[in-house]
């Protein structure tokens, strides 16, 4: 008799992921405002509470995984480790998810200005991130201003192009790579 946890096949799925799955197919159907919490944890076939347990609100099923690794890069910038550096490690491994879903199909979703709202408010947390460790590097604060604003804008574009080329086919990191290099032309 095999063991439930060595049984052939497809693992089980977290609930995180089937949440985010259940969220996109509701956001698919009949826009993200109509979905409520409550269509997607009977969708998904979990409490509320197992929602609650995974995201604080409904918008951050697109943004949880983007949001931790762009913790990631801010904790690496405060350490000192270069700003490419940590920029670029936002993009290794990265998957398709829910993120890559609404950028593609944001106006089917009724998305598209939650989405460039929510992206705003993450371009400048990145560059605000950039910018205390520019001028801790020594660059006076405007310059440090506009280089975190530049990098902010990257790393959100490099995001955008990679979902729309078809996210999946290809790593996100060339696209990070090539944005953070036109941002960081302004850097010593």
């Amino acid at each position: 008799m095999s063991h439930p946890s060595t049984r052939p096949g497809r693992p089980k799925a977290s609930s995180h992921e089937t949440l985010a799955e259940a969220a996109c197919e509701l956001f698919l159907e009949q826009g993200f405002a109509a979905t409520s919490v409550a269509d997607i944890t009977r969708r998904a076939g979990v409490s509320r509470s197992s929602f609650f347990n995974y995201f604080s609100s409904k918008s951050d099923i697109l943004w949880a995984a983007f949001d931790e690794r762009v913790d990631a890069a801010a904790r690496a910038l405060s350490r000192g480790v270069d700003v490419r550096t940590a920029l670029s490690s936002i993009a290794d491994g990265f998957a398709p998810d829910a993120l890559a879903l609404a950028i593609v199909n944001a106006e089917q979703m009724g998305i598209a200005e939650e989405l460039e709202r929510e992206a705003a408010v993450r371009r400048a947390r990145i560059g605000e991130h950039v910018a205390r460790r520019a001028v801790s590097d020594g660059m006076d604060p405007l310059g440090a201003d506009v280089v975190g604003a530049a990098c902010g804008g990257a790393v959100w574009a490099a995001v955008r192009a990679w979902a729309h080329d078809g996210a999946g086919r290809a790593p996100l990191s060339p696209a990070m790579d090539r944005a953070l290099a036109i941002a960081l032309i302004l850097l010593p």
